[in-house]
């Protein structure tokens, strides 16, 4: 079983800056795969970033490349979202997520994971 604790959410003016973490515990950290997912209201999950367990492969959603970075320290068991010149759209329910999958092909369905945080909220205002 792994726990997943994510922080970092908050409300910012559009432009701004948020970087998110997502704390994991009770398993080996490297063992995983992760990811960031989100959910507007009344829209469905939505991959945003996905990261190898070495860290060495990432994947992104078109619509934040450029702008978010996924980033993992393994001695730290921690995974990070530094979201930079965010927008109104990016406003939702930030969830990361952890994947058992020894293979990395993107992991961007979220059938693809195992465990998952309890989310962090992100309001972007205009």
């Amino acid at each position: 079983q792994v726990q997943l604790v994510e922080s970092g959410g908050g409300l910012v003016q559009a432009g701004g800056s948020l970087r998110l973490s997502c704390a994991a515990s009770g398993r080996t950290f490297s063992n995983y795969a992760m990811g960031w997912f989100r959910q507007a209201p009344g829209k469905e999950y939505e991959f945003v970033v996905g990261i190898s367990r070495s860290g060495g492969r990432t994947s992104y959603l078109d619509s934040v490349k450029g702008r978010f970075t996924i980033s993992r320290d393994n001695a730290k068991n921690t995974a990070y979202l530094q979201m930079n010149s965010l927008k109104p759209e990016d406003t939702a329910v930030y969830y990361c997520a952890a994947s058992r999958k020894t293979s990395y092909s993107g992991n961007y369905d979220p059938r693809d994971y195992d465990y998952w945080g309890q989310g962090t909220q992100v309001t972007v205002s205009s």
